[in-house]
């Protein structure tokens, strides 16, 4: 009796589905982090995919009035696409700690790139100077600035996280990069950016583990010099009233938020059809940069918006758990500060085009027209699957 009894004693054992054996674990824990890669690069995929659809529709009408042919902003989104694909690639395969040790030299880049802006170099578009253009070659720096912010932060915490009671030794430094990079951006007239990369940095202080009143402080301080930044511009204080009451003066300030949210109650359930948009003849101003996300609700409705916000929240939810497995804490800052950005500007735009935010000229990521914001935000993407393939 007492034989059998151990013989049913071991045989639950073997079949007790908790207990795995070492290798049993880290190869479901290999195949669960292979899956979150694949997603996690579908969804980019996806986004990119339908941004160059969107795009080819959207721009239809203002490419053929000035170029004389429909499809010119699409093939240049097109070539934008492919240059992101192979930074993207290159990034996915690089160790992403290499970046730990290269932040100072990009910071140094980054900087000179954003001084280049206010010279003869830089080009004024919208009553704002944000590009550099070299021949036909054009950048716009800022969107470097989002990435090198992000790495120099998630460095420079990394590197202190045994001090993070003393904000003397950390604080310090990562406040000379955001403040200088937030200080070269105003004079670009850029105020959503400097947005997107403070959000950041706090949310990878917050990962980081910084004490909440450090946190409070900062959020207080940035918001009351963004809240003066908004009142000591004419424009700016139009949009925030704008917002609060679009209908007001829909045919001035409100105007591109009215025309919006016309496009999106145009398109009901289902849409009016791909290409059929009315709001691309001229009536919605940044059709296909800032307010493409106006189209898709036209054209595809609500059906098409719930799918880029899908696409969004599974990239999402995937960074945090790229986030959440890293193998360091340096990849784990890394890939929350990247998650951040990327997800925080997606609600920054889609707030803006549905009126619940204010207009802040920001695009959406993977999906508006623009070559430095796709070829970028690709190569972050990158980034982020080479830290998802490492996680335990």
């Amino acid at each position: 009796m007492a034989s059998q009894a151990a013989l049913s004693t071991a045989r639950l054992r073997v079949v007790r589905p908790n207990e795995r054996s070492p290798a049993a674990t880290k190869a479901l824990a290999e195949r669960r982090a292979r899956r979150s890669v694949a997603i996690l690069g579908l969804s980019v995929a996806s986004l990119t995919a339908l941004g160059l659809v969107m795009v080819l529709s959207a721009s239809s009408v203002s490419a053929f009035a000035q170029y004389g042919s429909s499809f010119t902003f699409f093939k240049r989104q097109l070539v934008y696409a492919v240059l992101g694909s192979l930074l993207a690639a290159g990034t996915a395969r690089l160790p992403y700690r290499v970046w730990q040790r290269a932040w100072v030299p990009l910071f140094g880049g980054t900087v000179l790139l954003l001084l280049m802006v206010l010279t003869k170099l830089g080009v004024q578009s919208g009553g704002a100077s944000r590009w550099i253009q070299v021949g036909s070659f054009s950048m716009q720096p800022s969107e470097l600035a989002k990435f090198v912010v992000v790495v120099a932060a998630a460095s420079i915490l990394a590197a202190n996280l045994r001090h993070l009671d003393e904000p003397v030794l950390w604080l310090v430094p990562l406040g000379l990069v955001t403040g200088a990079v937030s200080l070269l951006i105003v004079f670009q007239r850029d105020l959503g950016t400097i947005l997107i990369v403070g959000g950041s940095v706090f949310l990878v202080m917050f990962v980081a583990g910084v004490r909440a009143r450090t946190l409070i402080a900062s959020a207080l301080g940035s918001g009351l010099i963004g809240f003066g930044l908004i009142m000591a511009e004419g424009y700016r204080r139009a949009r925030l009233f704008s917002f609060l009451h679009p209908w007001k003066d829909a045919g001035n300030t409100g105007y591109q938020i009215v025309q919006s949210l016309v496009g999106l109650a145009s398109g009901h359930w289902t849409g009016l059809g791909l290409g059929a948009s009315r709001a691309k003849w001229g009536f919605l101003p940044n059709a296909y940069t800032d307010f493409i996300f106006a189209v898709i609700g036209e054209e595809l409705g609500l059906l098409g918006t719930l799918l880029v916000i899908a696409l969004f929240a599974a990239f999402a939810v995937l960074g945090v758990r790229a986030a959440i497995k890293a193998p360091d804490r340096f990849g784990a800052l890394l890939a929350a500060g990247i998650t951040a950005w990327v997800v925080g500007q997606a609600l920054i735009n889609i707030g803006a085009v549905i009126g619940v935010l204010p207009v802040t000229g920001v695009p959406l990521p993977f999906i508006s027209f623009g070559g430095s914001s796709l070829v970028i935000t690709m190569g972050a993407a990158g980034m982020l699957l080479n830290i998802a393939r490492q996680g335990r």
